[in-house]
């Protein structure tokens, strides 16, 4: 029998593998090969090895290719500055979808969506937006987000009956989360994580701080020794790359952490769990929304429910009313019995 806290973990890693397998390319109409689509994914600013956010869509990418047989290619960002010339390049070559990773995207997706009004355009965690963050609405664009505070709230559920056994590291009643910047992805998952924690602990303290980066490991390491230096002894990264230091900063002070997007338990011992965010089904999804020619604009969502967001378990084995206190929370945000917040509680 699969223990509960395993159940909505598979369904979301079995996701890409019940997605339909459609042949792109070899197949012929009158002796003629079909198109090959073409894919141009553009990373944001913490890049393929952030063992996360990014990396988890350049696995969509590549689990299409595969399914598909795509032209998929991907280029880097390395500053904000990178985005629109990223995204114009792939649009001046006719490409059929061309996907931006990541909230801090969101303009450059409605500067450029805009010029290439009969390019396909798809964002992870945005729109394609003016200046001033307004949605244009353009009837190329597909927004592919994500409710994150479902995934926040399980790890959430998890420190907070931690807490209220007194079965973390040092008994603390502190727990707390590393942000990267202050958009809504972000502080959605903390909002999560921070409201079922309490609602499990009443009298648990979450501390909340920002290293206002993505990328630099030193940042958030700094944060969370900050933290932990205040009786935080659960950590809770939401920041990419950046957050690895918060983890190993965890480790090196012998409490717990949380990982964030993918399952992080391999950075660091520490690690008992971690939020999960399926970028990677999201992109695939987008991928064969065009394939299939079925792609549309306007948004697309990810959530507990239809196994778009969820949690991985890490290298500690949680006690049994631990993984019984997440499974209920599971069952509950499902079936629409409770709804976590998308915005962070004030002290």
């Amino acid at each position: 029998m699969t223990h509960p806290r395993w159940r909505h973990w598979a369904l979301g890693a079995a996701l890409v593998m019940l997605l339909p397998i459609v042949a792109a390319c070899g197949s012929t109409s009158a002796g003629a090969p079909t198109k090959v689509v073409k894919v141009g994914l553009v990373t944001d600013i913490g890049g393929l090895n952030d063992k996360g956010f990014n990396h988890l869509a350049y696995v969509g990418l590549q689990n299409a290719k595969h399914d598909f047989g795509i032209q998929g290619d991907v280029v880097e960002s390395h500053s904000g500055n990178d985005y629109i010339p990223n995204l114009t390049n792939y649009a001046t070559k006719g490409y059929d979808l061309v996907i931006g990773v990541g909230f801090l995207m969101a303009t450059a997706i409605g500067t450029v969506s805009t010029q290439f009004p009969n390019i396909k355009f798809a964002i992870i965690d945005g729109s394609g937006t003016d200046a001033n963050g307004n949605d244009l609405n353009n009837k190329n664009v597909e927004s592919l987000l994500f409710h994150e505070q479902d995934a926040g709230a399980l790890v959430g559920a998890i420190a907070g009956q931690l807490a209220k056994d007194q079965a973390d590291p040092k008994k603390s009643n502190t727990i707390s989360a590393v942000g990267g910047i202050s958009i809504p992805p972000v502080n959605r998952y903390i909002a999560g994580f921070q409201w079922a924690a309490q609602m499990i602990d009443p009298g648990v303290k979450v501390l909340i701080g920002y290293s206002n980066d993505f990328v630099d490991a030193t940042k958030c390491a700094g944060v969370a020794n900050s933290q932990i230096a205040a009786g935080s002894d659960i950590v809770f990264q939401v920041a990419g790359g950046c957050g690895l230091g918060a983890l190993q900063a965890a480790g090196q002070k012998g409490v717990y952490s949380i990982g964030v997007d993918t399952d992080q338990k391999t950075a660091d011992n520490s690690v008992i769990c971690s939020a999960v965010k399926r970028v990677d089904v999201a992109t695939y999804t987008a991928i064969q929304q065009v394939v299939n020619s079925t792609y549309h604009s306007g948004v697309s969502s990810f959530s507990l429910e239809n196994a778009g967001v969820g949690f991985a378990p890490g290298n500690v084995t949680l006690p049994a009313d631990v993984v019984a206190a997440e499974a209920a929370l599971a069952q509950q945000i499902q079936t629409n019995q409770v709804t976590p917040p998308d915005t962070i509680a004030t002290p």
